[in-house]
């Protein structure tokens, strides 16, 4: 072999890549310390796009098709190594090939919980995972924050990788939607639609890669926050309380036994409460009519007594109508100790003045139409 030949065949001629293995996202042409010649011919396929890199800086980028490297077509690489007035000799560079084919179904997740303030709950730590679908659309920022120097740098190395800042995008773009709790453990699909919009350009900003589609597959709360969700749920459920009141005394009728009577302990207290506003509604008829007060006289000289409630001068808006804790349990026969427990439970509405509990009429309507 003559000395022309043993110098050809130290050129590269022709610089091309086959991808077969569908999960590389870049992949490090080898060049085996030889240099490229001077009209080389450079094959990009569908699906690819080629970074030079010289002297530690990103130059040209080729997409599809084949190209002959010369002057005219790499006038970056040309600034860098500095051709002024054109190149005949062979040259060193980088070559980096890029897939840009979309990469489906990568996984995310968190693996610490993530606090997000809920207007309804607080602050709330919640988990989250899924899939994402993802291509790379800026090669020269994607190897410069992600692949690196890396000769084929694969989609589980990627995970490794992405799978933490994923989930810190995933954070602000939360905290930016204002998304509340019950929509986020409920409405997935359009959670994911929604927060691709915020998550998308910031990976294209920071790491060169466009997100296609985010997906949530699963999202869980702390035990508490489900068991208030739940209790929305079947507040929602139940409808109208009346009905619900009815199903409720039918069903501990039927099982007997002291959970029947704690069954049905909500169902007596309504059914007392409306006795007691039609006894309420006779008594003040006859009181009425004989100039007298309907009821509990001896409390006259407290305010908030019934008595004084009804003590209402003539030509003026009537007062407002309030009972005592011990009148509406003594008017419903349940011990005081029920109607306490209502009010502190907040199902009755009520005013506390000092140690003692004032209920408006007003109070007892809403709490029996639910």
């Amino acid at each position: 072999m003559n000395l022309f030949n043993i110098i050809k065949n130290q050129l590269i001629e022709v610089i091309e890549w086959t991808d077969d293995s569908r999960d590389t996202l870049s992949y490090r042409w080898p060049d085996d310390d030889k240099e490229i010649k001077n009209g080389a011919q450079l094959i990009v396929r569908e699906s690819q796009q080629v970074q030079f890199v010289a002297a530690g800086q990103y130059a040209d980028l080729f997409g599809p098709g084949k190209h002959t490297l010369s002057t005219e077509n790499v006038p970056v690489l040309s600034t860098i190594l500095g051709w002024k007035y054109g190149f005949q000799s062979p040259f060193k560079c980088d070559v980096y090939y890029i897939n840009t084919r979309l990469f489906t179904g990568n996984k995310w997740g968190t693996s610490n919980p993530v606090l997000m303030r809920d207007k309804d709950f607080g602050v709330v730590r919640i988990r989250a995972f899924g899939t994402y679908d993802f291509r790379i659309v800026q090669p020269a920022l994607f190897l410069k924050e992600v692949a690196g120097t890396d000769q084929n740098f694969r989609i589980d190395e990627f995970a490794d990788t992405m799978r933490s800042r994923i989930v810190s995008v995933f954070t602000e773009a939360l905290a930016k939607a204002q998304v509340p709790v019950l929509d986020v453990a409920t409405r997935y699909g359009d959670l994911g639609q929604a927060l691709v919009q915020i998550i998308n350009p910031a990976m294209v900003e920071k790491y060169g890669i466009e997100v296609t589609s985010f997906v949530l597959e699963n999202v869980s709360v702390p035990p508490e926050v489900e068991q208030a969700i739940d209790k929305r749920s079947s507040m929602g459920a139940i409808g109208n309380l009346n009905d619900y009141v009815k199903y409720q005394m039918g069903q501990a009728m039927t099982s007997g036994g002291e959970g029947a009577a704690a069954a049905t302990l909500p169902a007596t207290m309504a059914m007392g409460f409306g006795m007691a506003q039609e006894m309420m509604k006779q008594m003040q008829q006859p009181a009425a009519a004989a100039g007298q007060p309907a009821l509990g006289t001896q409390g006259a000289h407290d305010a908030f007594s019934p008595a004084a409630a009804q003590a209402t001068p003539a030509g003026t808006a009537p007062a407002l109508q309030v009972y005592t804790p011990e009148q509406a349990a003594q008017l419903l026969g349940v011990d005081v100790a029920d109607v306490l427990a209502e009010l502190e439970a907040g199902h009755l509405k009520g005013r506390k003045i000092g140690a003692n509990w004032r209920i408006a009429q007003a109070a007892l309507d809403e709490f029996l139409q639910g």
